[in-house]
């Protein structure tokens, strides 16, 4: 059997809808497993063990120049690639128009299916008019955590049931020591979101990364664009001994929080990385709700705070030093 998933974004995203592809390996262990994913994120994909193939696709750079020679050569070479195959069964777990086109453009083998989501979830971007690609459309509950929903799709699918913890069967990254990476253990603080009110107040990280860098633990300190960077500069003012890193390239990001004693991150990409790989990781939720994407598959990952309701300071410090002990 060869199936195919898109899932082309974003970071959190995907990374969720790992362990469908693990629940398809258990009950098929000889199908093919192929991915569809955005450009950015191809060298995550590939650390799991149990895609074959990566599809890159570039649908946030073509936006931007849809017209021009070279994106639509780009847009030819992607569409060769995706049909060089014929799949039983083509998942679209993202519910948007533009992922049920792409479902749409890949070739079927005899008797094969398209399958999507039939609904929304709680607060999700989900469009129904993706519907229309569909040949089978699952049913998920309104308030269903984003691992499940997509494990949920492949199970009604395939015909099995679900069956223990998710398995994000992520391997780790090269084992390299980069240049920025410290000899001692340290923790990562995932400060930076896109949205200001995911955002933790910025002297609670700083009395947090004091507390911590007391016990002998560096505070490393990453970020993604400008704004984030400056934010960085400030909390490392506050902390002692805090290192305000380069930029990182993808896998350089994921080694960062995969080889960490400790992560203690907001509702982000990297975060849900850090608890994927079963990281002593604490998860921040200041204005999203938590039960869409907490990670509860594992004691060492500890999930504080929810929508409209900030974690505080005393008890992110105290979770901190538990997992630490």
């Amino acid at each position: 059997m060869k199936i195919l998933i898109v899932r082309v974004s974003s970071l959190g995203d995907v990374v969720h809808n790992m362990p469908m592809v693990a629940d398809i390996h258990r009950h098929f262990p000889g199908a093919q497993i192929d991915w569809v994913v955005e450009e950015g994120y191809t060298s995550l994909v590939g650390l799991n063990r149990h895609v074959h193939q990566i599809i890159p696709i570039a649908l946030r750079r073509w936006r931007k120049t849809l017209f021009s020679t070279a994106t639509r050569a780009e847009i030819g070479a992607f569409r060769r690639q995706l049909q060089a195959e014929r799949y039983d069964v083509v998942f679209d777990t993202q519910g948007l128009l533009k992922t049920s086109v792409v479902m749409r453009m890949a070739r079927l083998a005899p008797k094969g299916r398209r399958i999507g989501l039939a609904n929304a979830t709680e607060g999700s971007g989900y469009e129904a008019l993706s519907r229309i690609f569909h040949d089978q459309s699952i049913p998920v509950g309104l308030r269903t955590h984003a691992v499940t929903r997509a494990r949920l799709v492949a199970a009604g699918a395939l015909g099995y049931r679900l069956e223990g913890p998710p398995d994000f069967a992520l391997q780790p990254p090269d084992p390299a020591r980069w240049a920025w990476m410290p000899e001692q253990p340290y923790v990562v603080f995932l400060h930076g979101t896109a949205r200001a009110a995911k955002q933790w107040p910025q002297d609670r990280w700083i009395a947090l990364g004091q507390a911590l860098a007391g016990r002998g633990l560096s505070v490393l300190l990453p970020w993604g664009n400008a704004r984030e960077q400056e934010a960085a500069r400030q909390l490392a003012a506050g902390i002692p001994s805090a290192i305000v890193l380069p930029a990182l390239p993808m896998m350089q990001a994921v080694a960062l929080v995969q080889q960490a004693r400790l992560v203690i991150g907001l509702d982000t990409g990297l975060t849900h990385i850090a608890a994927a790989y079963g990281k002593p990781t604490v998860e921040l939720y200041c204005d999203s709700p938590r039960w869409k994407t907490e990670g509860n598959w594992s004691p060492a990952i500890v999930n504080l705070g929810d929508l409209g309701a900030s974690p505080r300071e005393e008890d992110v410090l105290r979770t901190a030093l538990e997992l630490l002990s």
